[in-house]
């Protein structure tokens, strides 16, 4: 984060972070230096708000864009931009193909998609459950006569002649893509695949350009509607994705950038823009937050992390244990149910443009689920809201600087906000502003510490474990509330928090993995042979999967020398319900000694993450899925580290006083610079410290310390 070295400044990396609310770049130069950009998300052209973004955070450096992507090898972009398609059912028009007699199981969405996503009191009444529009709508649904059954073995022989009546149809109703997705086909994949190449004909002959999808192709895996779903957003969501991508990519080479531009995948690594399964990238900003508090627990030694990024329009917390992520093989997005890999996150919908209404009837405060975005809330006269959200309050209350937000880049107006609350909350409550504003303050820290705590403690573990990382644009302003109590071992505040996902991502490997179902049995004491027998199943997974890691970095030109492939597999205790991911401790399994080797790896895990009173292979064991990842190393940013000083801020970073509301009165915050504050120094609240892109609250009966490596420790005292 020098300034004094930008002649020979030679930038290398750029994460992306294309948010809701605010669009973060994070540039990383050949000594791992990094700077962070910060500017508005511009939802109609992704590309105008991450060139805004790229340019404000170079200028710190004292570069323009053109002398910096020049020499830049590799950039990450994370977003929410193909997840908020889906969940406004803005995709492409697509066919869809399932067996004879199956065409509404899509839209019955195995029923559960009728409540995903509601409090517990509106699940368990049935009057309250209501079905989205599904992706694929009923009369673009074909079925063909066929069946596979569960064992793979073909009962019904497929009827060509339906397959090709049924493309017929689709083509002449100008679909833009056909997916195709029959019962058991990850078992026995040959009808889905001549159901494929069957369309494929089809659409050569009617001379139209349409994209065909077969679910064995993709996702070979069990669970019909999970793995239809995400073949569908293939073509739904992904394909406009892929074209918004060329854009942003396309932008930066006007600028003069030869690198292609990867993008963050749900299972924490990154991939091309041009990757075959791009719907795995349809929830990627908040994962880079992750991978970047995973990041930094390796460089720095922090086993047990709980991540919480608070940004405009979400809290996303999850939990690394042991140095490690969990990942979810179905989790469901958008009120859909899906087959990803998917580090295990929970998220609300409450953030800082969260908007403030009242129940009607009942006079309560409700907050989100829906939000401002980027146009942050009434504070902004330009920004046409009229409802107030979060960010008014800290307006109001006196955590934010209206005159620096953005840097300056965007002017709150605190009356606008005074008034507005006024009206809608503080005079239907008989309540000042500002105490309407600090209840409202408090009523989202305490919903977000409830949350925090029954998330940690509902995995089995006590925070007193866990080292908390907060991070995201608005989450230094809400640590001390969502933290205050819970007795974390640590809190920890980077202090290039705004920017941490966009930091995740120039910290992720350039990664691809491919996953297959398996249904491999076997009891406690299985002899050798039939351990040999079907542990070769395992094997021959590993290979097919391998094979199509390699084929995906050859495309991005990288040969199968320079990648380095982990195989993995699922396994779980038969009879049970849940089973986990394993990293296999060998490259191969062929032997009974290897099955040995990787029952005993699970044996380790599960005794980990649960306990080892736990364990139950009394019945034995169940491998359910294989696993394949393959990485290529890319270069990271270094932590910072500096000398640590004094205790005392220097005076230079003292910004003067503005008042601060909390607790019924208001008091005077000192008011500091956090780029000028020093290693070492510790400050007492009540406390602001500000930057451009952030704002980091220290309360009255807190304190904190900036340690080497520019990351801030808050505590109680």
């Amino acid at each position: 984060m020098q300034l004094d070295k930008q002649n020979s400044r030679t930038v290398q990396v750029l994460g992306i972070d294309a948010g809701g609310t605010m669009t973060d770049t994070f540039f990383v130069d050949s000594d791992g230096e990094f700077v962070v950009g910060k500017a508005q998300s511009t939802p109609e052209n992704e590309a105008l708000g991450l060139i805004e973004s790229s340019r404000e955070g170079l200028g710190q450096w004292g570069m323009t864009l053109d002398e910096a992507v020049s020499t830049i090898q590799t950039g990450v972009y994370s977003g929410t931009a193909m997840l908020n398609r889906v969940v406004q059912r803005k995709g492409l028009r697509t066919g869809l193909i399932v067996n004879a007699g199956m065409e509404d199981f899509h839209r019955m969405g195995r029923a559960i998609q009728a409540y995903l996503g509601f409090a517990y009191e509106d699940r368990i009444h049935l009057n309250t459950h209501y079905f989205d529009d599904p992706l694929v709508p009923r009369h673009l649904t074909r079925g063909v006569m066929e069946r596979v059954d569960m064992f793979g073995k073909v009962v019904i022989p497929l009827r060509e002649e339906m397959a090709r009546t049924a493309a017929r149809e689709l083509i002449e109703q100008d679909v833009e893509g056909i997916v195709i997705s029959l019962l058991h086909s990850y078992k026995n994949p040959a009808h889905e695949r001549r159901v494929r190449d069957i369309v494929q004909e089809e659409v050569d002959r009617s001379g139209k350009s349409i994209p065909v999808f077969a679910s064995t192709d993709y996702y070979p895996v069990r669970k019909e509607t999970h793995r239809t779903n995400t073949t569908i957003l293939e073509a739904f969501a992904a394909e406009p994705s892929r074209k918004t991508l060329q854009k942003i990519s396309g932008s930066f080479k006007e600028h003069g950038s030869k690198f292609d531009m990867r993008v963050m995948a749900t299972h924490g690594g990154t991939i091309s823009w041009k990757a075959k399964e791009l719907a795995r990238t349809i929830v990627s900003g908040p994962i880079g937050g992750v991978i970047g508090a995973k990041y930094l627990g390796e460089v720095l030694g922090y086993k047990n992390i709980a991540c919480s990024d608070i940004g405009g329009t979400s809290f996303d917390v999850a939990l690394i244990t042991q140095g490690e992520l969990s990942i979810r093989n179905d989790p469901d997005m958008a009120r859909l149910v899906l087959s990803l890999p998917l580090v295990a996150m929970d998220s609300v919908g409450s953030g800082a443009g969260s908007y403030i209404r009242l129940d009607p009837y009942t006079k309560a405060i409700k907050l989100g689920p829906d939000s401002a975005g980027y146009r942050v809330g009434v504070c902004w006269a330009e920004s046409g809201v009229e409802t107030v959200t979060i960010s008014d309050c800290h307006v109001i209350l006196g955590y934010l600087n209206p005159d620096n937000f953005l840097g300056g880049q965007v002017k709150l107006d605190r009356e606008r906000a005074w008034n507005a609350m006024k009206e809608q909350v503080a005079d239907p409550l008989g309540l000042t502003v500002e105490e309407a504003a600090a209840g409202v303050i408090e009523l989202l820290d305490s919903e977000l510490r409830d949350y925090v705590r029954s998330m940690i403690s509902s995995k089995g573990y006590s925070p007193s474990s866990f080292t908390c990382f907060s991070y995201g644009g608005a989450g230094p302003v809400h640590t001390y509330g969502y933290t205050e109590g819970l007795g974390f071992e640590d809190v920890i505040v980077p202090a290039w928090a705004a920017g941490f996902s966009a930091f995740g991502c120039a910290a992720a490997d350039f990664e691809y993995r491919y996953d297959k179902s398996l249904d491999i049995n076997l009891p406690q004491e299985a002899a050798d042979t039939h351990k040999q027998e079907q542990v070769a199943q395992l094997n021959d997974a590993w290979q097919e999967l391998a094979h199509r890691v390699l084929e995906e970095f050859a495309l991005n030109g990288y040969s199968a020398d320079q990648v380095t492939l982990q195989p993995g597999f699922r396994m779980q205790y038969r009879g049970q319900l849940n089973d986990l991911e394993i990293e296999s401790p060998i490259d191969t399994a062929v032997t009974a000694g290897d099955w040995d080797s990787l029952v005993e790896a699970f044996n380790d895990t599960y005794g980990r993450v649960y306990a080892a009173s736990a364990r139950s292979p009394e019945l034995g064991y169940s491998v359910t899925g294989a696993i394949m990842r393959g990485t290529v190393p890319i270069p990271k940013p270094k932590i910072p580290f500096e000398e640590e000083g004094g205790e005392t801020p220097p005076e230079e970073a003292k910004l003067g006083t503005r008042k601060f509301y909390r607790h019924g009165k208001w008091v005077d915050a000192q008011l500091y610079q956090m780029e000028t504050l020093r290693p070492g120094n510790r400050i007492k609240g009540p406390a602001i410290i500000e930057s451009d892109a952030t704002t980091f609250v220290v309360p009255g009966g807190f304190e904190t310390y900036l340690d080497g490596h520019r990351l801030f420790h808050l505590k109680e005292i």
